[in-house]
């Protein structure tokens, strides 16, 4: 397939310098997030340290992220290193769809949390809109379970952000920009956890 300079309109074009200016300004926005997000790395390295484990829970394209965020820490981000303890909640498909199926999907991230989650280990809860009856029921779950609990939302936050012991809210309220910056977030904990513990 060739590119054919021209054949796009010309308001496709200024529609896409929009996107990214768009982007590169909710980007900007996220300074003041800094120190949080280093506190969000201190209390996941004092998790692995100690042998605990990094859940990590979305739906939709949140789902993608947590398990982009964990293969990034399993495997291997910039350098080769020892693997990291982290487990997406959203991986296992048979589990889910059976949970789902079963017992209602506001249950699928909570049962596999109350079935692996231990005392020790932290929750990173992933949701747009922080809103998610799954994501709210997974962190049910890992308080009882004597977890600790990262969220990852947009500017409101929505309830998920007073259940949490640290909340990273994206300063947007347009959901592409948000979830273009969870990933960002997530990629900034993954090189500061390899260089804290490699």
């Amino acid at each position: 397939m060739h590119y054919h300079p021209g054949v796009g309109g010309p308001g496709d074009v200024e529609r896409i310098k929009g996107i990214w200016q768009e982007h590169i300004l909710t980007a900007q926005a996220l300074a003041p997030l800094a120190p949080a997000v280093a506190d969000a790395v201190d209390l996941i390295a004092g998790v692995l340290e100690n042998d605990g484990r990094l859940f990590l829970a979305g739906n939709g394209g949140s789902a993608a992220d947590a398990q982009h965020i964990a293969t990034e820490l399993i495997g291997r981000f910039l350098k080769d290193r020892r693997p990291m303890a982290a487990i997406a909640l959203n991986s296992n498909h048979a589990s889910s769809s059976a949970i789902g199926n079963d017992f209602g999907h506001e249950f699928v991230f909570a049962r596999e949390l109350a079935a692996l989650g231990r005392g020790g280990d932290v929750l990173l809860a992933i949701s747009t809109s922080g809103n998610s009856p799954s994501i709210l029921r997974a962190v049910q779950t890992a308080r009882q379970r004597d977890m600790r609990v990262l969220g990852l939302t947009g500017e409101s936050g929505g309830r998920l952000r007073d259940s949490c012991d640290l909340c990273l809210c994206v300063p947007s309220a347009s959901t592409p920009r948000v979830q273009e910056m969870h990933i960002t977030i997530g990629h900034t904990i993954c090189e500061l956890l390899e260089a804290r513990l490699c």
